[in-house]
Parts: C-alpha cells; structure tokens; sequence
C-alpha cells in the first residue's frame, strides 16, 4: 500500500517540474548557485587570514610651521666700582659709563638713596646695565654684611637692605712674653685690634709699659665671624687672663639685659677703673715721670710733670676718665692741647697733639677720642705729654691711679645671673691653661680652633 503511494508521488514532482516556466526556473537556479559559492567562500573558524604587506612611496612635502616664540631676556651681569679716596657718586658713576641724570634719577626716585653720599673707601657700588644703557639696578655694598640694593621698577627704585649673619666660632690663643705684649700677642696670632682689645681690659690693672716682664703669660678666649666658611673678621673678647709678675688677673665680658657690655673679674669686680693707665694705644714710651729731666729742646734742666708716650703721628688720643673739657686750644710752647677736668677733684692734660677732636665744655667718656699724636709747640717729635693733677698739683700719672676710688662691683641678684653666665668661660679658661701649664714657651701652640 505505501509502496503504491510512492510511486504516484513521482510523476506529479515531474509534471510540476515540467509544468514550472523555463524563465523562473533559470532564476531560481542561478540564486541556488549563488548561495553555493558563498558557503565556500565563507571562512570556518579555524581559518586563519592571509596579510600581504605592499611598499607605497608616498611623497609628501612637509610644510614649515612658524610660530611666534619668546625670546628669554638677557641675563644682566654685575660690574663693580671700588670706592676710592675723594671718590663721590658722580665719578662712580662716570666710570661706570653713566651720566649725571642717571644720579639724578636714582637719587630723587628712590627711597634711602642719601645713604649713597656716604661713601667711604673700601666699600664698592655695583651696576646691573642692560644693552639701551639704562641703569636696571644698584647695590650699595658697605660691607660683607651689609649692602642696600635699588632695583627699578618703572621709572622709580624699590630700595632693599639685606643684611647677612655670620657664623660665630670661638678661638683661643696663648703665649708666654719674652720682649713685649705686642710681639707675644702678634706671635699668637692675634689682631692688632684684638691686641688692643686685650690692653683696653687689663688697662685699669696692668700697666703695659712699665709692668711687663719676660716670663708673663696670657691666654684670651675671643670670637671668629665667618661667612660661607671664609672668616671675615673678629668678635668681641669673651674671657682672658694675664699673669704679671706672679700675679694672676682674669677678666669676663658681661652682658646685662638692657644690652650693655662690661668686663669683671671672677668675683664681679668691674676692670674698668676710674682713669686708664695709658690715654693711647700705645707703642713705646720714651720718656718717664721726672722732675728733673733734661728737655729736649732746650737742654736745660726741667721739671717734667706727665709721661710722654711716643707713638707714631695719628695714634688715637683717649680721655683718661669721663669729665669735661676744661680747655681746648694752642699754645707756641704746649702745640695743640686739651684739659680735662673729672669732677672737682682732678685734671688731665694732653699736649703736643696733632689735631683736637674735641671743643670746649662738651663731656667725654672714658676712652672716647679727644684729639691725635702729633708734634706740635715744643717737641723733637710724634708723642704725646699726658699730665695728671690731684687739686691742681702735679702727681705720676703711674702711681697716683694705685691711690684712686675703687671699682664698681656687680651686686645682688644681678650677681646671681652673672656667676651664671660667666661658669661656662670660667671652665674654658682652667682647660687652656692647663694645657699651656705642661707646655714650654717654645713648644706651646699659637692657637687652637675649638
């Protein structure tokens, strides 16, 4: 029965096969051939893509692109001017190739600017100048510390004062005398002015000219100002001790708190006595306290009432004591002269100088500059004749000091701070010279840094 169906099926696909038009049929068997080729060409999924890389030359023109850049602005350079003697802002600026109105400008345009009409040798005055010649900035450089500086801005200047801190360093130094202060002090690497200094503390106790022996000894603790590693100079003495004749003095600066400065022995004893020992900073003397001197002049015998201390021409003259100028003038005999009168009681006299730097009735302080060593009136050459007189009577200036009013002490609870600030240097001072104890004049080293 199946068998009979199938075999009817067979001729009706083929009369429909036949029956179908030839037109249509020819479509649908292109679109089945179609469909054929692009299953082929379809990729499976383990079918890997083929590259082939082909060189092109393209040639292609680069075009330039300018753009507006910024040139940076010059760096302008220092160029210095030292200060020279009789130099003024004028000629500075000459030889720095400005002009008058260039002074002008920075002087009525700037605040500060009068402190550039105190020039004084040694400093310097630094230029910044650009390519038109036109001043851009100043540096006023009085010092390694100090400069002032006027930057323009405009047609003005904004004026800046820097100041830089140096490093301080503590030094000591040493040294047993053999001939004189000065030349044990220079050998031990001291300054002049710190040589000076050390004469200024001990002036009251010690005199220096008469006093001193081979075998003295000394030891200083002072101040080293440095400035990027380089020392620039010297500070204050800190402590120091002097032995005389077997006889041990120490000295101790002190600083209250107001600021002032003193120095006192360990038991706050002020060094500064009522007169100095010595009204200069002295080199020799040449002539001592002698009624019956021969004078120089005139060979004949004189009473010679005051000590002359020879010294080159220009040594700075100090008043012995505070006082009163009592007399300022020249005489054909005394030169240029002054007199000082300290209280009621007693006078000093400074003859022979060179130059007065003091008038009539003006006050002085102890150790303030009264006038300069010269010759002037009756002398062979550059000293000074220093006088001292007890109610109008003249005494030795060497031994009357000895029989003056004592000392102001520190007391009460500023004696308390002192000890205080003071331990620290008391401690440093015993460890030198300890050290200088073991050692022998020729073997004790000049200095040591700390």
């Amino acid at each position: 029965m199946k068998h009979a169906t199938k075999n009817r099926m067979k001729p009706r696909l083929s009369q429909l096969v036949a029956e179908f038009p030839r037109k249509h049929l020819a479509i649908a068997s292109t679109a089945i051939s179609a469909i054929f080729v692009a299953m082929l060409l379809v990729p499976g999924e383990t079918a890997q893509a083929k590259r082939i890389s082909l060189p092109v030359d393209l040639k292609l023109e680069a075009k330039q692109l300018t753009a507006k850049a910024t040139a940076p602005r010059p760096v302008l350079v220092w160029e210095e001017q030292s200060v020279q003697k009789g130099d003024n802002l004028s000629l500075i600026f000459q030889r720095a190739s400005l002009s008058a109105s260039d002074v002008h400008e920075i002087m009525y345009n700037s605040d500060n600017s009068k402190s550039l009409l105190k020039l004084y040798p040694g400093q310097k005055l630094a230029f910044q100048i650009d390519s038109e010649g036109t001043l851009q900035q100043l540096k006023h450089i009085q010092s390694q510390l100090k400069s002032t500086l006027f930057a323009r801005n405009g047609d003005s200047f904004i004026t800046t004062h820097i100041e830089r801190e140096p490093e301080i360093r503590q030094n000591y130094s040493s040294a047993f005398i053999s001939s004189n202060l000065f030349s044990a002090a220079q050998r031990s690497g001291l300054s002049q002015n710190l040589i000076m200094e050390l004469a200024s503390v001990f002036g009251g106790v010690i005199d220096f000219v008469y006093d001193v022996r081979a075998g003295d000894n000394f030891t200083v603790l002072y101040e080293e100002q440095f400035l990027d590693d380089e020392k620039t100079g010297n500070g204050p003495i800190l402590a120091a001790q002097f032995t005389n004749r077997g006889e041990t003095y120490s000295a101790y600066r002190y600083v209250y708190p107001d600021g002032s400065v003193g120095y006192y022995n360990e038991n706050g004893v002020s060094m500064r006595k009522a007169f100095l020992r010595a009204p200069l900073d002295f080199t020799r003397i040449s002539s001592g306290f002698n009624p019956k001197r021969l004078h120089p002049v005139f060979k004949t015998t004189r009473p010679h009432r005051g000590i002359d201390y020879a010294a080159s021409r220009g040594t700075p003259v100090y008043a012995a004591g505070d006082g009163r100028i009592a007399k300022s003038g020249y005489t054909k005999a005394n030169g240029h002269y002054v007199v000082i009168n300290h209280g009621s009681n007693y006078t000093t006299k400074y003859l022979h100088l060179n130059k007065r730097g003091v008038k009539q009735g003006q006050k002085v302080k102890q150790r303030q500059i009264i006038g300069w060593v010269g010759s002037t009136g009756y002398a062979t050459g550059p000293h000074l004749h220093y006088e001292f007189l007890v109610n109008g009577v003249h005494r030795n200036p060497r031994t009357i000091l000895k029989k003056l009013p004592k000392a102001k002490s520190i007391d009460g609870q500023e004696k308390v701070r002192f000890t205080a600030q003071i331990s620290g240097l008391q401690l440093q001072l015993a460890v030198y010279n300890n050290q200088r104890s073991v050692a022998t004049a020729d073997q004790l080293p000049n200095s040591s840094a700390l």
